[in-house]
């Protein structure tokens, strides 16, 4: 680490202990839930501080909300609040606006578009969600049907899309459509952002077998999109589709923290719960293993994640690569969260009442909705081409268009 950047540190961690809220530090709030309305109190002050700082999104422009941060200093922060035991909630409220919609607008967008989207965006104030899969077109996203159809200075949007997250919260989506009909399947779609609250858009949440609905079907019925709000040139959606989705994926190759407050690791809840022998060690050799094993994969996770970091010399360019950070965070999670219930036993099969806590609740939804990990973003199939194709160099096996 050079001097420059261990002085950073130094600020950001003294940034850090003043500006975080003293009443966080012991708090149990879950800004993940709460992340869905807006913010109150102590948490709506630490979100404040922290989009004012350019926190939350640090690598962006100033100009845009951002810190203007190279990539290591964008790592000095994470690991500063990590350390703090501080969540920067306004990536979560934005919905998929910081990780998804935000780098690819940066990418492809006009300086009017930058200037109108992104400071909100960073702030946490306005929220997104994506308007891509549809009942037909799930991993063969190219077979969408939603239309656009030319009408002046606006696009007029007709059609249905599914598994649009937040979609019931956010203010704004971003929405692949077909504005050519007679093009080739990947041919003549659009990428437009059009706003939520308006009479021709309707979401409805799909709920899901962990009893949350993050998921919504959307409904498009002469919804309306102004033409300064394509994202790209008309008929080439395709190609910021394309980027946008490896945004998508690096964004899903960690695990992000929650909730505020001291986190209790597994080998820690392995032992309160199955208990430890003489030697202080977890009193089940097998579990023992197996667990060591799962704590392995994920620091090889977290240690290939920096070194892929610390090999672009802070030029973070999101490739192919993503695909397999993005199994392999899969894989961690869910054999953590599998661990996890085995430990528990039948506290962790509960679905209500006062025989169980709320982490033991937690786990059992976070077991049956962590099974998700293996489908959104691209199911670990579709990844598994992406990395065939892309990094190995071998011949293209899926359907072409």
């Amino acid at each position: 680490m050079t001097d420059e950047l261990a002085d950073f540190r130094t600020d950001v961690r003294a940034w850090i202990a003043d500006a975080y809220p003293a009443e966080l530090r012991e708090s149990s709030i879950n800004f993940f839930q709460a992340a869905g309305d807006v913010l109150t109190g102590h948490a709506r002050r630490w979100q404040e501080r922290l989009a004012a700082k350019g926190y939350g999104a640090p690598t962006w422009p100033v100009e845009y909300g951002g810190a203007g941060l190279s990539h290591p200093q964008a790592r000095v922060v994470n690991d500063e609040l990590a350390r703090a035991d501080a969540v920067n909630p306004i990536s979560m409220l934005s919905g998929m606006g910081v990780t998804m919609v935000g780098p690819t607008v940066l990418e492809y967008g006009t300086d009017d578009q930058k200037a109108k989207h992104l400071p909100g965006i960073a702030s946490g104030e306005v929220r997104w969600c994506l308007g891509l899969s549809e009942p037909g077109a799930g991993s063969d996203l190219a077979s969408l049907t939603t239309r656009a159809v030319d009408d002046g200075d606006n696009w007029v949007l007709n059609g249905q899309k599914i598994w649009t997250s937040g979609a019931d919260r956010s203010h704004w989506c971003g929405a692949l459509v077909r504005t050519n009909a007679d093009a080739s399947k990947r041919d003549g779609i659009s990428f437009v952002m059009l706003p939520m609250d308006q009479p021709g858009v309707r979401a409805r949440p799909i709920k899901l077998i962990a009893g949350a609905s993050p998921f919504c079907e959307t409904f498009f019925e002469d919804a309306r999109a102004e033409k300064a709000d394509l994202l790209g040139k008309v008929n080439e959606g395709w190609s910021v589709i394309k980027r946008l989705l490896q945004h998508e994926r690096q964004s899903q190759t960690g695990g992000g923290r929650a909730a505020a407050g001291p986190v209790e690791t597994p080998q820690d809840v392995a032992k309160r719960y199955v208990g430890v022998d003489d030697n202080g060690l977890l009193d089940d050799a097998d579990l023992r293993t197996r667990l060591a094993s799962h704590l392995m994969d994920a620091e090889a996770h977290g240690l290939t994640q920096a070194r892929i970091g610390a090999e672009a010399r802070g030029n973070v360019e999101v490739t192919a690569a993503a695909s397999i950070m993005k199994n392999s965070a899969t894989l961690v999670a869910q054999t953590r969260a599998e661990l996890m219930l085995e430990v528990m036993g039948s506290q962790g099969v509960g679905w209500e009442g006062p025989g169980f806590s709320g982490d033991e609740l937690a786990s059992v939804r976070g077991w049956l909705s962590g099974k998700a990990m293996s489908i959104y973003g691209g199911s670990s199939e579709v990844q598994r081409n992406i990395i065939s194709k892309n990094i190995l160099g071998l011949p293209e096996t899926t359907q072409k268009g």
